[in-house]
């Protein structure tokens, strides 16, 4: 028998039992290197829940930890707690994943930060697309330099939610919206592809059912790098051009063979998710055919593979893919694209933490 497979499997707790948090512990359960330690959850929803699962209950992280210490935790309460949870997490010592964003403003998210600095507490965030073996694939590829110098991408979330989806209050209400729920996914990929965000310019309407939320969202990024960008968002779209709707990564969304991201550099382009990459034979040519072919990689599961990255995590074997520090980066780009939208300007991410100021 391998020493690996004599190592006992990790305790891992999972705060909050809402839908996302029915995923966690569903994936623990089907993952051999762990074990649902405990589901902690006020409710009662939350208690019936566990019981079904025949695992403890609890309504708070210090009555769990102080009946069994679990290795790790991993939050998927309201983002509005998501702060206050997980500083509980850090004071006890134990790693922490937080799922996205991770926080509702940068000012919290930048308090939970240092404090997992100060600790030593690994802090990790759920945005668990870069887990995906496509993304890493097409990671790759940026790197190997097969496009030349990367100048532009493009990224499309066009997608309808139905009239049924705005019966929850929040999700009429600011703080709710495209942005905040959808393009920050979107903006962490950005971030990971080309690297920090120096400006955004940004507009919004709620043109399409006219609540306090915007239902559409454009906006222009400048990189540090140089790299220019676009993100043009709106749940009010019927359309296949969508993450969702692309990737296949979750079922509930009919699959369609569309792209949701275009990338550009002066030897390639590269759609995404299909990894169609289209290159020219000889020196850039617009009057000569491209040649197209699609790059291979192995689906999987991306939560799957955030769950095990946890696990290493925490045994010491690697560091954070999405730290706590970048979950911070990114939000601050949205914050950033919110406060364009509203000003009118175009608002340039200073270096000083969670601030932001105008470009003249």
């Amino acid at each position: 028998m391998s020493a690996a497979s004599q190592t006992p499997p990790l305790k891992i707790a999972v705060m909050g039992a809402g839908l996302i948090g029915r995923r966690h512990i569903e994936g623990i359960l089907a993952e051999p290197r762990t074990t649902l330690s405990a589901v902690i959850d006020p409710s009662d929803a939350g208690r019936d829940f566990a019981a079904t699962k025949a695992v403890p209950w609890f309504s708070t992280v210090a009555e769990a930890t102080a009946t069994e210490r679990p290795d790790g935790v991993i939050i998927a309460t309201p983002n509005q707690v998501h702060v206050a949870n997980a500083l509980e997490v850090v004071a006890a010592g134990i790693p922490v994943l937080v799922e996205k964003p991770i926080a509702d403003s940068a000012e919290a998210a930048a308090v939970l930060v240092a404090a997992g600095a100060r600790a030593g507490v690994p802090i990790l965030i759920g945005h668990h697309r870069r887990h995906n073996p496509m993304i890493q694939e097409a990671k790759r590829v940026l790197e190997s330099g097969r496009l030349g110098k990367t100048l532009t991408v493009q990224g499309t979330f066009w997608v309808a939610k139905p009239d049924d989806y705005f019966h929850v209050d929040w999700r009429r209400q600011q703080g709710a919206g495209p942005t905040f729920i959808n393009l920050i996914h979107d903006v962490d990929l950005f971030r990971y592809f080309f690297g920090e965000i120096d400006a955004v310019h940004a507009m919004e309407s709620n043109l399409a059912r006219g609540y306090p939320v915007e239902d559409t969202t454009v906006v222009l990024l400048r990189f540090a790098s140089g790299v220019l960008g676009t993100l043009s968002a709106s749940d009010a779209v019927a359309s296949p051009w969508s993450w969702e709707m692309t990737t296949g990564e979750n079922p509930a969304y009919p699959k369609q063979d569309q792209f949701c991201y275009q990338i550009g550099g002066t030897g390639g382009s590269l759609a995404v998710p299909q990894l169609a990459l289209w290159t020219n034979m000889s020196n850039p040519d617009w009057l000569q055919p491209l040649v197209k072919e699609h790059l291979p990689f192995t689906p999987a599961d991306p939560l799957t593979i955030q769950l095990q990255h946890f696990c290493d995590v925490i045994s010491g074997e690697a560091e954070p893919l999405v730290s706590g520090k970048e979950g911070l980066a990114t939000l601050r780009v949205i914050e950033a694209i919110k406060a364009s939208a509203q000003s009118g300007e175009t608002i340039h991410l200073d270096k000083t933490p969670a601030s932001t100021r105008s470009l003249k």
